[in-house]
């Protein structure tokens, strides 16, 4: 089996080399990942310049470019033979609730299903240092087992892990998105002229805590939080209900 791994933290990510190094236990590993951090990209795609790939050793590549643009690459010309499972991160941080919207390992494994193959995003929710052994070996079991089992189309599992020593992991919960308390994301500035600028990012990220089954409380409680996701957006509920507006144009 054919795992291409990649990240948004770029292609010298401690996180990127933790994982490519454990799945080679299950299969050959491709790593083509952003030159440089790319977090926070969201599904983008470079469209204003062409992209340069950098071969850094056998199956180790670097692109200039997002990491949607890794993967589109890998599965249209780069790579002889197409990947037959997509594994993004690990994340050096979390990846919970909404900010999977703005995600770029996200959005990595979200390119990854709509090539067709199953994609998985892995984050380390925590601050450094960062300990990627619980990481490691929990993403090579659910690889094997995804490749047992298989994977619906427009499906992908987003994984977030204690940042702890596995001996510290209390289990594994499927979990759904939880919701972010968004507060003081702006932080506007002056500079020497007097002249106002702004950083977006602003406090720490918090979640509704009261809220059950989430990933955030999986976390909080020190368990593996593994959330599906599919890509179909449309509200079917929705659709009955207009039905009776009455629309016209």
């Amino acid at each position: 089996m054919v795992i291409l791994v990649t990240n948004d933290d770029g292609v010298h990510a401690a996180g990127l080399s933790a994982l490519r190094e454990a799945l080679s236990s299950v299969g050959k590993v491709v790593v083509i990942a952003p030159d440089r951090e790319q977090s926070a990209t969201s599904h983008s795609l470079t469209l204003e310049h062409p992209l340069r790939v950098r071969h850094i050793e056998e199956s180790f590549m670097s692109v200039d470019g997002t990491p949607t643009d890794c993967v589109l690459l890998a599965f249209n010309g780069l790579l002889q033979e197409k990947p037959q499972m997509v594994v993004a991160g690990i994340n050096h941080g979390p990846n919970l609730g909404e900010d999977v919207s703005y995600s770029g390992t996200v959005a990595a494994a979200i390119e990854g299903t709509l090539q067709g193959a199953p994609s998985v995003a892995v984050s380390l929710a925590g601050k450094a240092p960062y300990d990627f052994e619980a990481a490691c070996s929990f993403t090579v079991k659910l690889v094997r087992t995804i490749e047992e089992r298989g994977m619906e189309s427009q499906a992908l599992l987003n994984v977030n892990v204690p940042n702890l020593p596995p001996a510290d992991v209390r289990g594994v919960k499927v979990t759904r998105l939880g919701r972010r308390v968004y507060r003081d994301m702006i932080v506007r500035k002056t500079d020497p002229r007097g002249k106002s600028y702004y950083w977006i990012g602003g406090n720490e990220p918090t979640y509704m805590a009261s809220a059950e089954n989430t990933d955030f409380n999986a976390v909080k409680s020190r368990m593996i939080s593994v959330t599906p996701m599919h890509l179909d957006f449309t509200d079917y509920k929705k659709i009955v209900e207009m039905e009776s507006w009455d629309l016209k144009p």
